[in-house]
């Protein structure tokens, strides 16, 4: 039984949605397009990983664990019961890509299982665990699938060589990492060693939130997701950006998931900044946006004028299409996002979609 996508309006008190949006009108059937898709952000766990480090982790010191209420750390909580089998099947997972018109999909791991938070003695094998997972994963179906790894980064002298590992030896197209190690930002000079590997490599780095740090103010209504995450990736974003990493890495192949959280909507304000202010202006020899447009962004923002402002603003072959499956704030119906942008022409449609992808990872 394909028990992937529920849509749970028809079940009565259920706590968890996996389904059509609320924020745009369903289509009445799963939309298809005659271009091979890419699916560039899902996520799949690695159990033996979690059995492993799960004695050395306290889930509290995870922002989006810390600053969420009791309500949402029940829904959660059954998000999980819900999502287990979903995160491991692939035979279930192949029927919801097919379902959904998806022909690749780019599994990473769930922002939990990077484990940040635990020691590195424990964090650096944990890591290569997760790593070993996805690639077995992705080693089943390389027709079907990609992967992306990820770095024990509170232990930064291992990351350029795991990061090494992961691409040349278990054949990823890169990493994924969170928006902060444990507070501090992704700017700062001991990962710099990250960030040339990365480039010297040609592989992707997928930016993704795991809560916000400072979320006091969004414990109710899961605002520690709904606001917390995409402002994660928009305070990394500028960080990356003032602080010269994208100037020092021209060449740096750099993803932020759910449409570049806030940043690419009012990215004006850096450029505004950059000139009026010697604070602003952090030595960039030119203006914020500049560096901006080198981002990729996925198409996780639910509604189609929002997808029409990242292409017509950033371009579509820095457009990806993206899902965030499995989890309820997944979009599943992706293909029919993209084909409902009116204004958007077949070549359009066909780079989002898939080509963009295909052509950042070499698929």
């Amino acid at each position: 039984m394909d028990h992937s996508i529920i849509d749970t309006r028809t079940l009565g008190g259920s706590v968890n949605r996996y389904g059509p949006t609320s924020a745009r009108a369903p289509a009445a059937t799963p939309a298809r397009l005659d271009t091979v898709t890419v699916d560039i952000h899902a996520h799949i766990a690695v159990p033996e990983a979690h059995a492993y480090v799960a004695p050395h982790l306290d889930v509290g010191q995870i922002a989006m664990v810390k600053y969420s209420s009791d309500e949402t750390r029940m829904v959660n909580q059954r998000q999980d019961q819900d999502r287990a089998s979903t995160m491991v099947d692939m035979d279930d997972r192949l029927k919801v890509l097919d379902k959904l018109g998806i022909d690749i999909q780019v599994v990473a791991p769930p922002p939990f299982q990077c484990y940040y938070t635990v020691d590195a003695e424990h964090g650096v094998k944990a890591n290569r665990m997760v790593n070993d997972g996805i690639a077995a994963f992705v080693a089943r179906r390389p027709d079907r699938f990609a992967g992306l790894g990820t770095l024990a980064m509170q232990d930064p002298a291992s990351a350029p060589a795991e990061l090494e590992r992961c691409v040349r030896v278990l054949g990823l197209k890169g990493v994924e990492l969170l928006t902060n190690v444990n507070g501090r930002e992704l700017s700062s000079p001991e990962y710099e060693p990250v960030f040339a590997k990365a480039e010297e490599l040609g592989a992707l780095l997928m930016i993704h939130p795991n809560g916000f740090t400072g979320g006091e103010r969004f414990t109710r209504f899961y605002f520690s997701n709904v606001i917390g995450n995409p402002l994660e990736t928009t305070v990394a974003l500028h960080y990356l950006i003032f602080d010269g990493v994208l100037e020092r890495h021209p060449k740096l192949k750099l993803l932020a998931v759910h449409g570049g959280g806030f940043l690419p909507a009012y990215s004006g304000r850096i450029d505004h900044a950059w000139g009026a202010r010697k604070d602003s202006n952090g030595g960039l020899p030119k203006p914020p946006t500049e560096y901006l447009r080198r981002v990729y962004f996925d198409s996780v923002v639910f509604t189609p004028h929002q997808l029409e402002y990242l292409v017509n603003t950033y371009g579509a072959d820095h457009i990806v299409m993206g899902t965030d499956y499995p989890y309820d704030m997944a979009d599943y119906d992706p293909v029919q996002h993209v084909l409902s942008v009116e204004s958007f022409d077949d070549e359009t449609r066909a780079k989002v979609a898939g080509g963009t992808a295909a052509a950042l990872l070499g698929l």
